[in-house]
């Protein structure tokens, strides 16, 4: 966890055996999203200027996602609802970064969310959200690369 101006952020990253630009496709595609991380449904395409919904099985309702930038196959960048976020609009940004690797049929792909607030309750949020996202590249990894639903029945 890093705190940068008085505010918390945190990145994790993953190998995924696939080539950058399925692995990207993965992430931006509502359908496959919905299939292996936003378990109760993505609506709209991760494309600059967008507005999508997540919904998530395992948390009551839907999470309005702007899309700020997006620059296929390398970067996806997003604000979204954060508790005790450091922003007067209550949202924090989330930055996808992919990069291949090797001989190109790898990728990396890192995730960095900012900011909360350098407090007990933005602490806990953060590492929420942490948590949250290692579990996304867990799933996108076994989804990507076997077609396999890691988030089924793990949460309910």
């Amino acid at each position: 966890m890093l705190q940068h101006g008085g505010a918390l952020s945190f990145t994790v990253s993953g190998r995924i055996a696939r080539p950058v630009a399925e692995v990207y496709e993965a992430v931006a595609d509502p359908a496959q999203l919905s299939r292996y991380f936003t378990t109760g449904g993505a609506q709209g395409r991760l494309e600059a200027g967008g507005d999508v919904t997540w919904d998530f099985a395992d948390f009551p309702g839907r999470f309005p996602v702007t899309v700020l930038e997006a620059d296929a196959p390398r970067r996806i960048v997003m604000r979204w609802g954060a508790q005790d976020a450091a922003s007067d609009d209550a949202t924090t940004v989330t930055t996808f970064e992919f990069e291949p690797i090797g001989d190109g049929a790898r990728t990396l792909v890192t995730i960095t969310e900012g900011a909360w607030r350098a407090s007990t309750g933005g602490a806990k949020a953060a590492f929420g959200n942490c948590e949250g996202w290692t579990g996304m590249l867990a799933a996108l990894k076994m989804w990507v690369e076997h077609g396999i639903n890691l988030r089924e029945g793990f949460y309910k």
